[in-house]
């Protein structure tokens, strides 16, 4: 079993910076898929990002240029850079890990961490 714990979220003007983090705990991160979403008020969960492995990544087209995923295993720590953000990005954002598969596939993400707001305003 995994437990997750987002941190870093904030609020910040358009154009900011934030880095979120997301710290496992009970087993490591090195054999897992690890991913970023997001929700905002009233609308669908959305996937922004996935760390199949540290040199295997993906990112939602809205992210892209924008957000950097990013694992640290002897930290055993997940991290979300967001660059230039926008208010669309506000939302609560969550971390989650999934088990990895045939060297870079990913099943079904299965733990969930409690989130961490971002909001972006000026």
């Amino acid at each position: 079993q995994v437990q997750l714990v987002e941190s870093g979220g904030g609020s910040v003007q358009p154009g900011g910076s934030l880095r979120l983090s997301c710290a496992a705990s009970g087993d490591t991160i090195s054999a897992y898929c690890l991913g970023w979403f997001r929700q905002a008020p009233g609308k669908e969960r959305e996937w922004v990002a996935t760390s199949t492995r540290g040199d295997f990544i993906t990112y939602a087209d809205a992210v892209k240029g924008r957000f950097t995923i990013s694992r640290d295993n002897a930290k055993n720590t997940l991290y979300l850079q967001m660059s230039n953000l926008k208010p669309e990005d506000t939302a609560m954002y969550y971390c989650a890990t999934a088990p990895r598969y045939f060297s870079n596939r990913c099943a079904p993400f299965n733990y969930w961490g409690q989130g961490t707001q971002v909001t972006v305003s000026s």
